[in-house]
C-alpha cells in the first residue's frame, strides 16, 4: 500500500539510492531542492568564482572558449553569453525512439543529482528550473539516439537544457506541446544559461545513469520473479527437490547461489526427491538453475555500487570548486562504469531468458515432462485433438530468448573516435544502456508466458497428484494466478493476457520475497 503523504526526495548534494530515481521516474514521491543555507551557498559559489574569473579574463574551457576540439578557439567577450545557447542547438541531432515519460523524469532526477554535487560552476536558479520540470512533470521530448558516452549524452542532454529555455517540445498532460507555451501556462520564466551551465547541463551520464537506475530495479524484480517461476516448474515437472539442499550449497558458497537455492527450497517446502526412483537427477534447466540466476543475483548489488557511484557524482568536465577557487579539467563525463554495468547486466538478463526457455521447452514436451499432456493443454476426449495448448507460445518464447541473447554483444568494446579525434575512447555507456533496457522487455515477455505455463503446469500436475501440497507462497502466487488467467482448455489468443502480465512484471504486481 502507498503511504498517502510519502516522504520528498529532496535534493541537497546528499547520497540517493537506485530506489530513489525509480521513485521518481513512477511518481510515487514528490520532489523539492533543499532550501538549506549551506547547501545554497555552496551551489552559488562556484558559479561566483567563474563570474570572477571571467572579469579577470580567465580561460576556462567551453566558457570562453569554443567546445571539444575546438577549445583552442578564443571567444570573443561580447560573444560569451551566447555560447551555452550555441551548444544546445547545434546538438539537436538526436533521432530514435523518444524516451519514455518514466527514463525522462529519471534523466531529470539524475541530472539535478550530479548538479547539486556543487562542483559544476551552475546557478541555484538552474537547479530550481529542473526541479519546476519534475514538479510539473513537464518532461522534455528526449531522442533516445546519438551519444557515444563520453564528453557524457551531449545530444541527448541538450533537449533538457533547450527546454530549460523554453525551446523545442515537452510532453506535458498527455500532450506534445511547445516548450515556451507549457512553461508559459505555468508561469515559469524560460531560463537565459549563464556562462558553463549549456555544459554543465549536457556534458555529463545523466541519460545513461537513468537508464541503468531503471534497468537494475527491473531486474532485481526479474531475478526473484524467475526464482518463484522456477520453483513452481519444478512441481509441475515432478522434479527433484533435493537439488537445493542447503548442506549442497554450502560447498560452493556464492552468496547469491545460495540466496536463490535457499528461495527455492522454502517454496518447495521439502527436500524430498521426487516419487520417480529412477531419476535421480533433473536436466539442468532445473538442477542448475541456482547456478543461473545465482550469477544475476550475485552481480546486482556490485552493479548497485557502480551505479549509484556514478549517479552521486559529478560528471562533468571543467570541474568547478568553488571552494578551493580551482577549475580542474578531466574527463568526468565518461560512462566506462556504466557501459560496463549495463554490458553486464545484459548478460546475465538474457541468460534468465534462456533458462526460462528451457524449462519452458520441458514442460511442453511429453518426452520430458514426466506425464503433463502435450503442450499443456487441458483438453480432454475427441477435443484434444484440435487444441494446441502452449505450442505457439513456445515458439515466441523461442523467438524473444533468440533476440535478447542476440542483444548481448558487449557495446563498451565499439568505441570509435569522434569529434575529430578529441573524443578518441568513448564508452558507448547509452547504447549499452539501451540495449539493456531491450533485453529487459523482451526476458519480460518470457516471464510473462513462463507465468501461464506455471499456472497451467501446477494445475495439470495437481489433478494428477492429488497429494502434492504447495506451500504457502506458492499457493497464493498459483490463486493469484488463477484469479488472472483462465486455465487453458479450448485454444484462445494469449496475447492481451500475456501483455497484462507483462504490465504486472513491470510494475511488481506480485510480493515476492523479502529481503
Amino acid at each position: 500500500m502507498t503511504h498517502p503523504h510519502p516522504e520528498p526526495v529532496t535534493f541537497d548534494g546528499q547520497r540517493l539510492r537506485i530506489e530513489d530515481v525509480v521513485a521518481l521516474s513512477l511518481r510515487q514521491r514528490p520532489v523539492q531542492l533543499s532550501t538549506d543555507i549551506v547547501f545554497r551557498r555552496r551551489i552559488a559559489k562556484g558559479a561566483e568564482f567563474l563570474d570572477r574569473l571571467l572579469a579577470e579574463d580567465g580561460v576556462i574551457y567551453g566558457v570562453t572558449t569554443g567546445y571539444g576540439d575546438s577549445c583552442t578557439v578564443t571567444i570573443p567577450p561580447e560573444l560569451v553569453p551566447e555560447l551555452p545557447h550555441h551548444l544546445y542547438a547545434y546538438h539537436g541531432c538526436g533521432a530514435g525512439r523518444m524516451l519514455s515519460p518514466q527514463e525522462t523524469r529519471a534523466v531529470l532526477a539524475t541530472r539535478l543529482t550530479s548538479l547539486s554535487q556543487g562542483m559544476s560552476g551552475v546557478s541555484v536558479g538552474l537547479l530550481e528550473q529542473i526541479t519546476r520540470l519534475l514538479q510539473h512533470d513537464v518532461l522534455p521530448q528526449i531522442p533516445a539516439e546519438g551519444s557515444v558516452g563520453a564528453s557524457g549524452d551531449l545530444t541527448p542532454l541538450s533537449y533538457l537544457a533547450a527546454v530549460l529555455c523554453g525551446e523545442r517540445e515537452v510532453l506535458f498532460e498527455g500532450e506534445v506541446r511547445p516548450a515556451a507555451e507549457v512553461l508559459q501556462a505555468l508561469g515559469i520564466q524560460p531560463l537565459r544559461l549563464r556562462p558553463k551551465e549549456g555544459l554543465a547541463i549536457m556534458n555529463g551520464t545523466a541519460v545513461m545513469t537513468a537508464m541503468a537506475c531503471l534497468a537494475w530495479s527491473r531486474a532485481n524484480y526479474l531475478c526473484q520473479l524467475a526464482t518463484r517461476i522456477t520453483a513452481m516448474n519444478v512441481l509441475a515437472s515432478a522434479g527433484n527437490a533435493h537439488h537445493f539442499d542447503e548442506a549442497l550449497f554450502a560447498v560452493k558458497p556464492h552468496a547469491g547461489q545460495q540466496l536463490v537455492a535457499r528461495r527455492i527450497r522454502e517454496d518447495l517446502a521439502s527436500d524430498r526427491p521426487s516419487r520417480n526412483e529412477q531419476r535421480l537427477q533433473d536436466r539442468y534447466s532445473l538442477r542448475c538453475a541456482p547456478h543461473v540466476l545465482g550469477v544475476l543475483q550475485d552481480t546486482l548489488p556490485f552493479l548497485r555500487t557502480l551505479i549509484e557511484n556514478e549517479l552521486n557524482s559529478a560528471n562533468d568536465n571543467p570541474i568547478i570548486d568553488g571552494e578551493q577557487e580551482r577549475v580542474l579539467h578531466g574527463g568526468h563525463f565518461y560512462g566506462g562504469h556504466i557501459a560496463f554495468a549495463m554490458d553486464s547486466l545484459k548478460t546475465t538478463v538474457a541468460n534468465v531468458a534462456d533458462l526460462l526457455d528451457r524449462q519452458l521447452a520441458l514442460l511442453v514436451d511429453t518426452r520430458f515432462n514426466h506425464g503433463l499432456p502435450s503442450n499443456l493443454s487441458a483438453a480432454q476426449g475427441p477435443r484434444a485433438a484440435i487444441n494446441h495448448g502452449l505450442k505457439a507460445v513456445q515458439i515466441s518464447v523461442s523467438a524473444w530468448t533468440a533476440e535478447a541473447l542476440k542483444l548481448t554483444m558487449p557495446a563498451s568494446v565499439f568505441s570509435r573516435s569522434t569529434e575529430c579525434h578529441n573524443q578518441d575512447k568513448v564508452s558507448m555507456g547509452t547504447i549499452a544502456a539501451r540495449d539493456c533496457l531491450r533485453v529487459l522487455e523482451l526476458t519480460e515477455q518470457v516471464l510473462a508466458a513462463m507465468l501461464v505455463a506455471a499456472r497451467q503446469g501446477l494445475n495439470l500436475r495437481q489433478d494428477m497428484d492429488r497429494n502434492l501440497q504447495l506451500s504457502p507462497a506458492l499457493q497464493a502466487m498459483q490463486a493469484a494466478l488463477q484469479a488472472q488467467i483462465p486455465l487453458l482448455v479450448e485454444d484462445r489468443a494469449l496475447d492481451k493476457e500475456l501483455l497484462a502480465l507483462v504490465r504486472g512484471i513491470q510494475s511488481e504486481q506480485w510480493a515476492l520475497y523479502e529481503a
